[in-house]
């Protein structure tokens, strides 16, 4: 049993109600550091509430008073403010068919520990105890924080709704209350959120400026996550980025959910795979095998992967068209391993409007659906929507 701070997560949020105060500690996390008089001027409210607010946020500890600066004009100089992003811990989550990604961060999302578990089997017999081995090598010696754990979010390829799910193509998950399960064995906060949703969530908090942004998830579906204005959109049941069921063959090869031809039914990770170890007559195919033979200048992978790049190329265009994003992003174990196939989707994007959009390759290294987790999580806890940390840059 890993032990947190659920009690101080509710104590926390509680006192962390105000929405003023969620103003100065954003625009405290925003400026790095600040004055008491410069938080004044740019959140518009008078000294005695910067003054009151400020002094609640460091009896949380979620400020440091780090040292006096200087001053322009005659009078005594200002103390300056920073966040104290070692207040707490984080943990994150991603659920995959055969895999479970986990990461410990600080209160801004840099890194403690990682852990992955891969090529591995996942039952419904087996899961909590993966969960939980994954969850106790993250919490090996931790660091001293004034709260401990205050939460964990799980990213799931699967339609979302408050916590529950809509559905999921994971078989190991059927039939559990994850949520609720997951609660009641650890001592802080669980949340559970859609994959791509999270990665769309931590590529805006972490590596990108923009406020609307779409993160396009390759993998064994494909999914888009949607930020507008800083916020996720999730539609109605969770259902909004299901961008793997738009149409793109009509009358085409049989989906699960009822139509014919969706863009998933061509180019998952999933598909090509399949496809390219069918052409290949290989042992075995991921996406390291296929960056190989691609670089090798093999013909028939080359050509493979310009059909699918035509395939993806359909389905960024039609999300452009539908949402206007200021940026579209390629999330993908083969995007990273081949950044020519960004590079070939660009190519085929045809439509002028499409080609105003930057397209490009996550810029974060390693799992944006962890850091959209770890994200999620810290939004939750500060109570700060349109939160922007830049632990990677």
């Amino acid at each position: 049993r890993v032990l947190g701070s659920k009690g101080s997560f509710n104590a926390r949020n509680g006192r962390c109600g105000e929405q003023n105060e969620a103003q100065i500690l954003n625009q405290i996390i925003k400026e790095k550091e600040i004055s008491r008089a410069k938080l004044s001027q740019v959140t518009l409210l008078n000294k005695a509430s910067v003054s009151a607010i400020t002094k609640k946020l460091l009896a949380d500890h979620l400020i440091l008073e780090k040292r006096i600066g200087e001053l322009n004009t005659p009078g005594r100089k200002p103390i300056m403010l920073t966040f104290n992003n070692k207040a707490a811990l984080v943990i994150g989550l991603d659920l995959g068919y055969n895999y479970i990604d986990g990461m410990l961060s600080f209160l801004d999302g840099s890194e403690i520990r990682r852990f992955q578990l891969t090529e591995t089997t996942i039952t419904q017999k087996n899961f909590f105890q993966l969960v939980d081995s994954v969850i106790t090598e993250l919490t090996l010696q931790l660091p001293q924080t004034v709260y401990g754990i205050i939460g964990m979010t799980v990213a799931i390829q699967g339609q979302v709704l408050h916590d529950k799910f809509v559905s999921t193509a994971y078989d190991y998950l059927a039939d559990i209350d994850l949520i609720q399960e997951l609660n009641a064995k650890f001592d802080f906060p669980v949340n559970v959120e859609n994959e791509a949703n999270l990665s769309a969530l931590g590529e805006y908090t972490f590596s990108s400026h923009f406020e609307n942004l779409i993160s396009v998830s390759l993998h064994n579906s494909i999914g888009a996550g949607i930020v507008k204005n800083g916020k996720l959109e999730i539609g109605k049941k969770g259902y909004a980025g299901q961008l793997g069921h738009t149409i793109l063959f009509p009358d085409g090869r049989k989906c699960g959910c009822g139509n014919h031809g969706c863009l998933k039914q061509y180019c998952t990770t999933q598909v090509i795979y399949s496809e390219i170890n069918q052409a290949k007559n290989l042992a075995k195919v991921n996406s390291d095998i296929i960056a190989e033979l691609y670089y090798q200048n093999d013909e028939t992978v080359q050509k493979m992967l310009g059909d699918y790049a035509k395939y993806l190329a359909i389905g960024v265009n039609n999300t452009i068209m539908l949402y206007a994003p200021e940026l579209v992003i390629l999330n993908s174990a083969l995007t990273k391993k081949i950044p020519e196939f960004v590079t070939m989707i660009q190519n085929n994007l045809k439509n002028q409007f499409a080609k105003e959009v930057n397209v490009i390759n996550s810029p974060i290294s390693w799992n944006p659906a962890i850091y959209g987790a770890i994200a999620f999580s810290i939004q939750r806890f500060l109570n700060i929507e349109q939160l922007k940390l830049d632990s990677l840059k």
